[in-house]
């Protein structure tokens, strides 16, 4: 067999800016490499000097699809460093806004990014001609979302309202019931949706991953939680470092995360729900199994079905805790600024983001980590590659380039998100 050499210049659809080496030799893959090229944002630097309330204000414009997960990994991770736990109403709150982001940004994977992968389109505008009702649909979920982070975080792209301690404003019973219809549409719109992509035809790739994902005694998980795998990992987010570590590679500017004592990981979607769906409720259970999903789900091509179903449930979260919200005394709880470090991991739609911050006397940050999901699966990325191209050689160099651009997609990389380290050195020969 001829070796080849596949190049993708430009990673479509997906957040960021990206490109795919994959080297053939002799019938095998040599290498698959996810090159990220965009230049380091410096947001931990950038951090350094600020006073313990900027953070969640300067985190949540790290990304534009997923603002509120770097908010809420901040808050909790500050709030740890200055000791307080936010109860009651104002954590419900953080639970809703967290499904608005849930909402807007699987809503806009699954449609608008993914879907023409499985059928053929180059886009969803030339898909829409041919499936405009679930365009429509999508956008109508986006929509919803958006509606929830903007009501809850004073707008949908970098919310305001989120604040150490809770909110800046907290919204009343009558503004929440407002979007209890709209709601229920979205989550007839997310059953259709999630019935409609069960359809689509799936490569057969099964991966043994290793799962990592936060897990709660008795929530499917957002904001709080042990961190676990499928392969007995079980910590506290402050145990971050004596289990992962980040490494620098010489073909990309973002760290690639690893554990320490078996290498590459899973975390997002398929490893939330996977590690969680027993925590599901019946209904959204029912609906995973109608869609061929069984208790776990390990191929990648199928992670779009999970999206789907997590938009479900985000659907149905958010009415649940509208129809029991209770208006909070205060729209936030006293702080009072010392020194500490503090940290704290919660699921954004990709995976889980790990926060962790130290703090003068004064509530200067000395110091900011951030590890984003993105970096954390490049690895697991690379190899679903190899695995994807090994198994698809007969292919024609186009469709083998369509198709190991569908396994980054199977991902929803966030790229720039991946990308805040500070240094790298490269050692050429």
């Amino acid at each position: 067999m001829a070796n080849r050499s596949i190049r993708v210049d430009i990673l479509a659809r997906v957040e960021g800016e990206g490109a795919l080496d994959l080297h053939v030799r002799d019938g095998k893959v040599t290498r698959a490499h996810l090159n990220i090229f965009e230049p380091p944002r410096l947001f931990e630097a950038l951090l350094r000097g600020r006073g313990f309330m900027e953070a969640p204000d300067i985190t949540a414009r790290i990304c534009g699809i997923c603002p509120v997960a770097y908010q809420m990994s901040a808050v909790h991770a500050m709030e740890d460093a200055l000791g307080v736990r936010v109860k009651g109403p104002l954590r419900a709150l953080r639970r809703l806004l967290y499904c608005g982001e849930w909402i807007e940004s699987h809503a806009l994977h699954v449609v608008m990014l993914h879907a023409p992968d499985f059928l053929g389109y180059p886009d969803a505008i030339q898909m829409a001609r041919d499936h405009g009702e679930a365009v429509r649909r999508g956008l109508a979920l986006k929509k919803t979302g958006n509606a929830l982070m903007r009501l809850l975080g004073g707008r949908e792209i970098h919310p305001v309202n989120v604040r150490v301690g809770g909110f800046y404003r907290a919204p009343s019973r009558a503004e929440l019931a407002c979007l209890s219809a709209e709601l229920e549409r979205a989550r007839d719109f997310a059953v259709e949706t999630a019935r409609w992509v069960a359809t689509f035809p799936f490569p057969a790739l099964e991966r043994d991953y290793e799962f990592v994902g936060l897990r709660h005694p008795d929530e499917y998980p957002f904001n709080e939680g042990r961190i676990v795998s499928n392969r007995g990992l079980d910590i506290e987010a402050r145990e971050f470092d004596t289990e992962f570590e980040e490494r620098h590679v010489a073909h990309s500017t973002a760290l690639h995360s690893v554990l320490k004592r078996r290498g590459s990981y899973l975390v997002g979607p398929m490893a939330r729900y996977s590690l969680n769906f027993d925590r599901l409720p019946a209904s959204v259970q029912a609906l995973a199994r109608e869609c061929g999903l069984g208790a776990q789900c390990r191929n990648p091509f199928k992670s779009i079905i999970v999206r789907a179903i997590e938009t479900v449930y985000a659907c149905e979260e958010a009415r649940r805790l509208i129809a029991s919200y209770e208006e909070p005394e205060a729209a936030s709880v006293p702080i009072a600024p010392r020194a500490g470090i503090g940290h704290a991991c919660t699921e954004a739609p990709r995976g889980i983001l790990y926060h962790t911050y130290t703090l003068a006397e004064d509530g200067s940050i000395l110091a900011a980590r951030i590890v984003p999901p993105t970096s954390q699966n490049q690895i697991s990325i690379e190899e679903d590659i190899r695995e994807v191209a090994s198994a698809a050689l007969e292919l024609s160099d186009d469709a083998l380039r369509d198709r190991c651009e569908q396994a980054i997609r199977n991902y929803d990389p966030c790229i720039s998100c991946s990308c805040h380290f500070l240094r790298l050195n490269r050692h050429r020969e």
